[in-house]
């Protein structure tokens, strides 16, 4: 509307001369009459159109609606139909000539039109289209069709050429607004910048000498500015080393730089101002003369301190423990990839030694984990003290640590570190008043011979420390290719036993349990046994820890709890049901719920089951023995297994109330040889047994010997090879046939 504006005089004046050209080359050959009333309503609607353009009520306002600028660019259309009204009563009354000369004159009017209104098109297509379209039908009713071709051809080139001039008008007018927005922008920021106490300018001359010092600038520096002013720039923020030469390799950039007059942006220059270490972030452009001499620099800066110590400590958080201070997974697995890297290009070796803490889940369960982070730190001392430049050591997670041997070519040299962090970390530990043993596991794995890439290398050493915790602990094992197929096997029977119990592969065998006195079955200890399709009998020892690391052993021992109480039902009344449970079993919430119900399902009498746990089950704490008890108010009767071996407290008898003490074979064994301390411990078990009436239970009997020995120190029931290997259930219930009492012959 503004365009519009604009060049409303300069269109109405042109619109007015070409009527008046009109009048005077037609006054002779057209109707006086007509050719007046013809003006003059052609003057009236200029006149028109031009006061509506100036005397809107859109000129005190900032904008204007689409319906708006329409219904103005229509005020085109009367003066159209005019000129067009004329062309076809021309093509009737007047000669070719005539109408070609009106033609003429009508086209100068339309080239100015589609010129001077270039920001509303759609007035100059209304005007060229609709003049264009009635030209070409009076040319065609004169017969002359060339000239309607010529005069159709017109109208389309000046409708494109309003259309194109139109886009110009729109594109420049586009671009003047993002200049004016941009240079708004740039005053805002600008003036931002002056308001700001975050950044400064600063100037120096040829000889690198501040000049014009800002006062944000004087005071970033701690000093006055006519303090600063003429003296170097390097020696404002240098510091002492400005006297002693030593700068930081940033500082020496810096100064090539100037020295090289090359701009520069957001150079990280550490900055010295009296004890304080601050860091800079500077930008700066030479500053040429008109006569294009070089003047110094000028360039701008500001204060990144807090920002770099950020990230300082974000990267030491990225890449290192930050319980124990070691480098993290991270650091270590990028040294490996180094060593790995080194050894390939010298053809030498490296060694990565994965090292696992023995016995440290006892001390988080049993003392809580903030001493447990306690005791990891001072693992990691030792460590540390441990290594050399070869070495780099470090946390991988939990109680999981790593070292990284540079140079393995001496296997000696490795095996000796191994056993070194071995004894080191074995030793006791003074924590809180508490001394805590532990012990370490260590597998070793060379590389490249044993991995050619990071997560190979880890991978077989983290098989290596396996076998080491495997044999039990405190033990370091090198890394063997038999380890990926023991690996593999494992693997493989995992997926074998999860569908051990679809396949109905498990079942229950039954080892008897007999009175000392006079050999009569008292009850039995249901043992899992599993076939597998796949591998054939598997061994106990084998698949239970399987079953209880891949989390099987809830839905496996829910389904051994319900088979032996129902056909514990089967055997006399008298004869009780030991069932083992591990410890993640009375760990789960719902292990109540699943004693009550196989109890429900058989109809067995609580007091004929027993539930046998080991000593173990007191270093969890908290919910096991929690679950113990509420198991004991049942009315279900508890047996502790391997009294002796594992992590014996007398104070775990007077926790729970157990009924049944069971003496491990080890120590059957000892007293069947005379060996005074194991004879000393069963006596002293049964001793402890019997003051707090709990029976005794001597496992593993397996000849005369042994039986004679545990019957003279006291034990109530024995249990072994010698009185009945496990047998199937239709064995077991034999010994009750033809109303048989289950008494056993010794002989």
């Amino acid at each position: 509307m503004r365009s519009m504006r604009a060049s409303a005089f300069i269109r109405l004046v042109t619109a007015l001369l070409a009527v008046l050209a009109i009048d005077l080359l037609f006054f002779r050959t057209l109707n006086p009459l007509l050719l007046a009333g013809w003006s003059i309503l052609l003057a009236l609607s200029l006149s028109y159109s031009h006061r509506s353009v100036l005397r809107g009520d859109f000129i005190e306002r900032k904008t204007v609606s689409v319906t708006e600028l329409r219904r103005m660019q229509l005020h085109a259309l009367p003066s159209a139909l005019l000129w067009s009204a004329a062309l076809i009563y021309l093509s009737q009354t007047a000669a070719l000539d005539d109408l070609i000369l009106f033609y003429s004159v009508v086209l100068l009017l339309l080239v100015s039109c589609a010129t001077l209104v270039a920001a509303v098109p759609l007035a100059s297509i209304i005007l060229v289209g609709t003049i264009s379209i009635a030209a070409t039908i009076a040319f065609i009713l004169q017969g002359s069709v060339a000239m309607a071709a010529c005069s159709a051809g017109i109208g389309l080139l000046l409708t494109f050429a309003a259309l194109q001039s139109a886009r110009h008008y729109v594109s420049a007018h586009l671009a003047q607004i993002h200049l004016n927005e941009k240079s708004e922008t740039v005053s805002l920021l600008l003036r931002e910048f002056e308001d700001s106490g975050a950044d400064w300018l600063w100037q120096i001359d040829t000889a690198r000498r501040v000049t014009r010092v800002s006062p944000r600038f004087a005071f970033a520096l701690g000093k006055d500015a006519s303090d600063i002013d003429g003296m170097p720039l390097l020696q404002l923020v240098s510091g002492d080393a400005w006297q002693s030469g030593n700068f930081p390799p940033a500082l020496h950039e810096l100064a090539e730089k100037l020295n090289r007059r090359e701009a520069f942006s957001n150079m990280l220059v550490p900055v010295r101002i009296g004890d304080r270490q601050l860091w800079w972030e500077l930008s700066a452009s030479p500053r040429i003369g008109e006569d294009g001499s070089f003047m110094g620099f000028r360039g701008v800066g500001s204060d990144v301190t807090t920002e770099q110590e950020s990230q300082e400590k974000i990267s030491h958080l990225a890449r290192f423990d930050t319980l124990t201070g070691l480098p993290n997974r991270l650091q270590l697995t990028e040294a490996l990839g180094q060593a790995m890297a080194e050894s390939d290009k010298w053809r030498s070796r490296c060694c990565f030694l994965m090292i696992d803490l023995d016995r440290f889940k006892a001390v988080n369960d049993t003392l809580g984990h903030p001493m447990g982070d306690r005791l990891l730190s001072q693992v990691s001392k030792r460590l540390r003290g441990i290594m050399s430049d070869n070495e780099l050591c470090g946390r991988l997670g939990g109680d999981e640590f790593a070292v990284v041997v540079k140079d393995g070519s001496d296997s000696a040299y490795v095996a000796q570190l191994a056993d070194r962090i071995i004894d080191a970390l074995s030793r006791p530990y003074e924590v809180d008043q508490h001394t805590l043993f532990i012990g370490a596991s260590v597998g070793t794995a060379i590389g490249p011979r044993d991995g050619h890439t990071v997560e190979m290398l880890m991978r077989s050493a983290d098989l290596a420390l396996y076998r080491s915790k495997d044999a039990g602990g405190g033990a370091h094992t090198w890394y063997k290719p038999s380890l990926h197929a023991d690996a593999e096997e494992r693997r493989v029977m995992e997926m074998e036993l999860r569908k051990a119990l679809e396949r109905g592969e498990l079942h229950l065998q039954y080892q008897p349990v007999v009175d000392a006195v006079d050999y009569t079955v008292t009850g039995f200890e249901a043992l899992l046994r599993w076939t597998s399709a796949k591998f054939g009998p598997v061994s106990p020892g084998k698949f239970i820890p399987l079953a209880e690391d891949a989390r099987l052993i809830g839905p496996i021992g829910e389904w051994v709890l319900q088979q032996a109480c129902r056909d514990a039902v089967q055997f006399p009344d008298m004869v009780k049901m030991a069932v083992n449970v591990s410890v993640d079993q009375l760990t789960m919430p719902n292990y109540l719920d699943t004693v009550r119900s196989a109890l429900s399902i058989s109809g067995l009498p609580t007091r004929r089951l027993e539930l046998e746990v080991t000593e173990s089950i007191f270093v969890r704490g908290g919910m096991a023995e929690k679950m113990l008890s509420e198991i004991l108010d049942l009315g279900v009767k508890l047996s502790l297994d391997d009294f002796g071996t594992g992590y014996s407290s007398l104070g775990y008898l007077r926790k729970s109330r157990f009924d049944t003490i069971k003496v491990d074979r080890s120590f059957v064994q000892g007293a069947a040889k005379d060996v005074p301390e194991s004879i000393a411990i069963i006596r002293a078990v049964v001793a402890l047994a019997d003051s707090l009436g709990m029976a005794t239970t001597a496992e593993g009997v397996e000849t005369e010997d042994e039986l004679r020995m545990v019957q003279r120190l006291g034990c109530k029931k024995i249990q072994g090879f010698y009185f009945g290997r496990p047998m199937d259930f239709a064995d077991a219930k034999a010994l009750f046939s033809s109303g048989g009492s289950g008494l056993i012959d010794a002989a």
